[in-house]
């Protein structure tokens, strides 16, 4: 082999390697919600990959910067891998003896029964109400606007686990 078709062949053999991403925010938006669609798809077929390949139970949440949310389930409904790792959690905390700390909060509010969830939700949508008619919602500190964000997550995520429960009794009866 001559010496320049060995040097074409050496540069054929070289693949480009993408450099290293700096781990930091991204700070144009355009380039930003480019970069989350992509590294969210890949992330679902990750999750898909490892779900089919080593059959595996995985379910996977995504809230976009937006708020909008992208789920992944491997079996038929989401709730159902919630409720085991909500189960296998409660398992774990009483096994070591641990106490719950504030933050421990879901496994005892997976465990409330209809009449506190009711109650919870009434007064989570009577908070929002209060919020919804301030006429200067505009001018709220966003210390507020994060309490009133947690308030209406909170609500959406009783309404979610309340949905789930009556599809899942639905589910059994019929």
């Amino acid at each position: 082999m001559e010496p320049s078709s060995m040097a074409m062949g050496e540069a054929k053999n070289k693949k480009k390697r993408r450099g290293r991403v700096k781990l930091a925010r991204i700070e144009d938006k355009t380039s930003r919600q480019v970069r989350f669609s992509k590294r969210k798809s890949g992330l679902f077929k990750k999750a898909f990959e490892l779900a089919v390949l080593c059959d595996a139970e995985v379910a996977l949440l995504v809230f976009s910067p937006a708020g909008r949310l992208f789920e992944y389930s491997s079996c038929s409904c989401i709730g159902k891998t919630f409720k085991r790792y909500q189960q296998f959690t409660c398992t774990s905390k009483e096994t070591t003896g641990r106490q719950p700390k504030l933050e421990d909060t879901t496994c005892s509010n997976i465990q409330q029964n209809d009449e506190n969830i009711h109650s919870d939700l009434k007064s989570s949508i009577l908070d929002i109400a209060s919020w919804a008619n301030d006429e200067h919602l505009e001018q709220l500190d966003s210390n507020k606007l994060e309490k009133l964000e947690k308030v209406l997550l909170n609500a959406l995520s009783m309404i979610k686990s309340k949905k789930v429960h009556r599809l899942e009794n639905q589910d059994e009866l019929g």
